[in-house]
């Protein structure tokens, strides 16, 4: 890690930077895991000054780590006292030779580390890619020398064509080394242990295949609506917004073959060829909706096409289901259901492998029928691994019923767990790209969606209705029948 660090937030007045990037940066310096030596510096259009930025963001702070209210007080004071804020346009070669300037004041050089957070919007990245690296701020550094490194956020392009083409001119000021692309739910602490629980537990890489897994279930849903995100959700819709980066990181790390080593290299691999075996998705095993209207508490829920910013007519999916399989020794024939949306009945993001029956139920006069066993990892809310089996209820009868082995996190380990920009952001302070997605990883699932998604927007048919609250559509159900999926909930 560099003696020297200085972090620009490009983008800095945004709703990203403000409730994830700074409380993270501050958690952690709390731990002591900054350079002593380090300035964080804000640059957006917004006119602010220093102090009012400090003061914005001491409002988002908490000290997790130091509860004390004392030391926490010191520790905001001397992080504060290290924030800064410029003010530019993000396509200017002067406002980032400004910020050039501003730096040098703070730091007495250029030297250090320097990395850079693109929390802006995707159509902009490149005006502000060619402009830093106008302003000579993009240092491709020998071994020893200064480093610069971007960091940029989904969605990438908006298609495998977009994507090819932001990659290629983002290529022209970063080289790859520099780039990190971020799915924020690889630093989500369950997902980072799912490697740990496949290939350091003897008792699941034996049952992990095509011969005991009946199906697998990945879901990411909220139950609020679109919110202040109209502008954008509407333009980029729930695939693009969550399936194809998301879950197909979950997909990837569920389906993926042991890597040869615990290497960023090595896991990414994998993570490639896994993605490259999942044939495209066909438009009929892909099920859309979108949210309509509903009485839910007080003054009920608005329809999505009722949300402010968004068109009246709007044919943008909220709701997404796919069925996928992955086509190689390990997964051939197992049918991978894949789901996402926004208001529906629960906030929920988890796996769960559904195993075989048993071959002989010797317990018919107890339990005719034996539920299957299933293996749930629950990302969100509550951090979980649980695996439900079947057990004897304790009396002088025999009653079979379902239990869990249930690991809480918050119950089995008391310290606290990092959010995942934390993790992330430490990552590429120290040039880990484990978590991060190269590539030709970004390109394979882009080609699973590719057809579909065009296939669907050229025919312009509005999504099915499902009230805010349900479960989804219909077309969710029907989907999951017609490859013999049974859809009971995950807790």
């Amino acid at each position: 890690m560099s003696a020297q660090l200085a972090i620009i937030i490009v983008g800095a007045s945004g709703d990203l930077a403000q409730r994830k990037l700074l409380p993270a940066l501050f958690s952690l310096y709390a731990q002591k895991l900054l350079p002593a030596e380090f300035r964080v510096v804000g640059f957006a259009r917004t006119p602010r000054t220093d102090e009012s930025v400090r003061a914005r963001t001491a409002e988002k702070l908490t000290c997790r780590y130091t509860p004390e209210p004392q030391v926490c007080a010191e520790l905001m004071a001397r992080f504060l006292a290290r924030c800064h804020y410029v003010v530019g346009d993000y396509g200017s070669r002067d406002a980032f030779l400004d910020l050039a300037d501003r730096l040098r004041q703070l730091t007495g050089s250029l030297g250090g580390g320097c990395l850079f957070y693109l929390a802006i919007p995707p159509a902009i990245f490149l005006d502000t890619a060619r402009a830093l690296g106008d302003a000579g701020l993009v240092s491709c550094a020998a071994p020893g020398d200064p480093w610069t490194r971007v960091v940029i956020e989904k969605p990438f392009g908006r298609d495998r064509a977009s994507s090819d083409q932001l990659a290629a001119e983002l290529a022209r000021v970063f080289i790859d080394e520099q780039t990190y692309r971020i799915d924020h739910y690889l630093g989500k602490e369950v997902l980072q242990n799912l490697l740990v629980l496949r290939f350091a537990n003897r008792i699941f890489e034996p049952l992990w295949n095509r011969t005991y897994v009946r199906d697998v279930h990945i879901v990411w849903k909220e139950d609020l609506g679109v919110g202040t995100r109209a502008g954008y959700f509407d333009d980029y819709g729930i695939v693009r917004d969550v399936m194809q980066n998301h879950l197909m990181q979950m997909l990837a790390l569920t389906a993926m073959e042991p890597p040869a080593s615990f290497a960023a290299q090595a896991i990414r691999n994998e993570k490639v060829r896994v993605l490259q075996a999942v044939p495209p998705l066909r438009p009929e095993d892909l099920a859309l909706g979108q949210y309509a209207a509903a009485e839910r508490g007080v003054g009920g829920r608005p329809a999505y096409r009722a949300e402010p910013g968004i068109p009246p007519g709007s044919c943008t999916a909220t709701y997404a289901a796919a069925m996928l399989r992955v086509e190689n020794e390990r997964w051939r024939g197992v049918p991978f259901f894949v789901e996402c949306g926004k208001a529906l009945d629960g906030p929920l993001a988890a796996i769960r492998l559904r195993f075989r029956d048993v071959p002989a139920n010797l317990f018919v006069n107890a339990l005719p029928n034996l539920p299957p066993n299933e293996l749930v990892i629950r990302v969100q809310p509550d951090e979980a691994i649980f695996y439900r089996v079947i057990n004897k209820v304790p009396g002088l009868n025999l009653r079979l019923e379902p239990s869990e082995l249930n690991l809480r996190y918050r119950t089995a380990f008391p310290e606290v767990i990092p959010e995942a920009y934390e993790t992330l952001l430490l990552d590429v302070i120290k040039g880990d790209k484990s978590l991060f997605i190269r590539a030709d990883e970004l390109a394979a699932a882009w080609d699973i969606f590719d057809a579909a998604l065009h296939a669907v927007e050229a025919q312009s048919e509005a999504p099915e209705p499902y009230p805010y609250g349900s479960r989804g559509p219909a077309g969710r159900a029907q989907l999951a029948a017609r490859h013999g999926l049974e859809l009971e909930p995950m807790a």
